[in-house]
């Protein structure tokens, strides 16, 4: 299978990419390079014959035409996207522009390219897309494919209009689709703004850690390796048309996950005198955040054999080594326009 993997120099998609060329699969990475892009996400696989290249905007109809020319992919991985609801808040009309007419970009040029190709059987369009979609849970309750769609923030709904337009292309058109919706990821290289690396960055740096709210809000964790596999699973598996919950089985509050990383970082670089947690520091919530998050993956399960493999405290484990173990690669992002200050205030 030869695979084109739109966002593969960003944290999700990177992990895609490394664990496809580690199967052998033929992997192109489509990817525009913003802010929140790294080629040393894919370093590893840079000088493999399996993996090509393609500096390109999805928001560029010509140039997504040309790169399915000549790579003929026989399935597409979407994860491009703007994805910090911190940024959506401030700035929603790169949202609108990306995740909804990148995302319909795309499926016209798949389109376009699997009608010419004679709609091949085995094609695939994978559309990547979040939990967030679904709004809030209560304190009992999960998403499944059913739940009704609900979205709070500028991402999430430029997110599910994505997946709307997606599920559109496979009823009028045909297009051999598939979606998934997965839960909070985590892991290695994941970009310097979001929760977990900023909790380490500042630990390590002897500032406030923020932490919204009361922290009580409450997410399912994914460790992005345990997505990188659903996400492939479903490519090779899913049956077209078809939904896909992704989730980690792994439920925390943000306080709880917070003070599990300080914890993590007092026995690994221990501090002279008290505790990392000692900088936990409550800010003002962000606008509309959503309580609980909780995802039901039995579909994914029953259907494709897949199931997270990977505990919290195993990923958190390893994701707090990785950022002690890989500081020059998190140091040369923290110039990048809004990391390490606080987003999402203007409302």
């Amino acid at each position: 299978m030869k695979l084109l993997v739109t966002g593969g120099a960003g944290f999700i998609g990177s992990a895609v990419v490394r664990l496809a060329v580690s199967r052998g699969m033929h992997v192109v990475n489509l990817d525009a390079l913003t802010y929140a892009a790294c080629l040393e996400n894919v370093a590893s696989v840079a000088d493999s014959p399996l993996y090509a290249f393609e500096h390109a905007d999805i928001r560029d109809r010509a140039a997504l035409d040309r790169v399915f020319e000549t790579h003929a992919p026989d399935a597409v991985m979407h994860l491009a996207a703007e994805s910090h609801v911190d940024r959506s808040i401030d700035g929603p009309g790169d949202f609108i522009e990306t995740n909804i007419n990148g995302t319909y970009n795309m499926l016209e040029a798949a389109r376009s390219y699997w009608t010419g190709k004679g709609r091949p059987e085995g094609f695939r369009f994978h559309h990547i897309s979040t939990d967030e979609v679904f709004g809030s849970l209560g304190p009992t309750g999960m998403f499944t494919e059913t739940t009704p769609y609900d979205p709070r923030s500028p991402y999430s709904a430029s997110k599910a209009a994505s997946d709307h337009l997606v599920r559109a292309w496979h009823e009028t058109y045909g297009l051999p689709v598939l979606v998934t919706n997965c839960s909070n990821n985590y892991g290695p290289y994941h970009f310097p703004e979001k929760l977990i690396p900023v909790v380490i960055i500042n630990a390590l740096a002897g500032k406030p850690i923020p932490v919204y709210g009361k922290g009580e809000n409450i997410r399912d964790w994914l460790f992005v390796e345990d997505h990188a596999e659903a996400l492939l699973t479903v490519v090779e598996k899913g049956k077209p048309g078809r939904s896909y919950n992704i989730g980690g089985e792994n439920e925390r509050t943000n306080l709880d996950l917070v003070r599990t990383i300080c914890a993590l970082l007092d026995d690994k670089r221990p501090l002279a005198h008290g505790s990392y947690a000692d900088q936990i520091t409550f800010v003002t919530d962000r606008p509309g955040h959503d309580l609980r998050y909780a995802i039901d993956p039995s579909r994914a399960r029953d259907e494709l054999g897949w199931r997270p493999s990977v505990t919290v405290e195993e990923g958190l484990e390893k994701t707090v080594q990785w950022y002690l173990d890989n500081e020059d690669w998190w140091r040369a992002l923290q110039g990048r326009k809004g990391v390490g200050t606080r987003l999402g205030v203007k409302a």
